[in-house]
């Protein structure tokens, strides 16, 4: 039988996952439903909560992100050792907080794999990349992912954890570097985008991230990726027939089924460019807020921005 757990769940307004994660809640389990301030439209939803949830206000961030600011304020809030951070933006089964909790008896500390998924042209164009570096590289590089980590307090030093966190950007960067955590071969389909400025700025975190959490492993990326790009143009036919059976191979091996494989060709000769425009920009817009990120411990909120 799981021990008591305590489950994060950072988000401004209530969403179908919140009540997903709710159902699955053992007698002695918590939700904490983590968002900034009162004025979230979550906020509405504190008189009318599932059983053994609670609302936490983390506050406006200050040298930190504001999911960063959350999840510290959540693991503060939380009752229980053991604790299982997740997120709003993606469908949670039944036995989803049960089959969590029999894979960290089986392995200690474990995370599931993003799998993201397009709602705009340029975020449905870079699906390849995104399966290849988001989901093939988090499972290769045993790195954790925020939305469906479950570790325990004893595993981590987490005081230490927590003051890095509220001077960083990166939640899941951040506790891949602290937590010895196994990533399972389960996915998690994650739409993201919806407009082309959305996903730019989420490509221009995702780049800025890896090239501070993993500054060896982003150069060894990022000339592959140039090597790649650059078989694209002297052999394009070979190249694009060995990448399309590459990214299929990576969607099949982690149980996806995608026509976008098909786009992994023309997604590579646009990760160069993309790749230096993130480089390039100096501040990115994330949840409402644009941050300037001068090194990992040296984060600025500029302003509240509509995204």
């Amino acid at each position: 039988m799981a021990p008591p757990t305590s489950v994060l769940l950072p988000t401004v307004e209530w969403t179908p996952a919140c009540d997903e994660v709710a159902a699955q809640l053992g007698p002695d389990d918590e939700l904490l439903v983590v968002c900034d301030t009162e004025a979230d439209p979550v906020a509405d939803r504190a008189g009318d909560l599932p059983e053994q949830t609670d609302l936490v206000f983390a506050g406006e961030p200050e040298g930190c992100s504001g999911k960063a600011n959350a999840i510290a304020a959540g693991m503060e809030a939380a009752a229980h050792d053991r604790i299982v951070w997740t997120d709003d933006d993606f469908h949670h089964p039944p036995d989803w907080l049960a089959t969590l909790h029999a894979d960290y008896e089986r392995y200690g500390p474990v995370s599931e794999l993003p799998f993201f998924v397009g709602r705009d042209p340029l975020s449905t164009l870079l699906e390849p990349v995104y399966a290849l570096g988001g989901t093939l590289g988090v499972y290769v590089g045993g790195q954790a992912w925020a939305g469906a980590v479950a570790f325990e307090r004893d595993d981590l030093d987490v005081d230490a954890f927590l003051a890095a966190l509220r001077r960083t950007v990166s939640d899941d960067g951040l506790l891949a570097e602290r937590l010895d955590v196994t990533p399972l071969r389960r996915t998690r389909r994650v739409e993201i985008g919806g407009t082309l400025r959305q996903t730019l700025e989420r490509h221009v975190r995702f780049t800025q991230i890896v090239a501070t959490h993993d500054p060896n492993g982003h150069v060894v990326v990022a000339l592959v990726t140039l090597a790649l790009f650059l078989a694209c143009l002297l052999v394009p036919l070979y190249a694009a027939a060995g990448l399309t059976t590459l990214v299929a191979g990576v969607y099949v091996a982690f149980g996806t089924r995608r026509w976008t494989a098909i786009l992994a060709y023309p997604a590579v000769l646009a990760a160069i460019p993309l790749g230096i425009y993130a480089h390039a920009r100096r501040t990115f817009v994330w949840g409402g807020r644009r941050y300037r990120w001068r090194g990992k411990f040296d984060v600025e909120v500029v302003e509240r921005v509509d995204e």
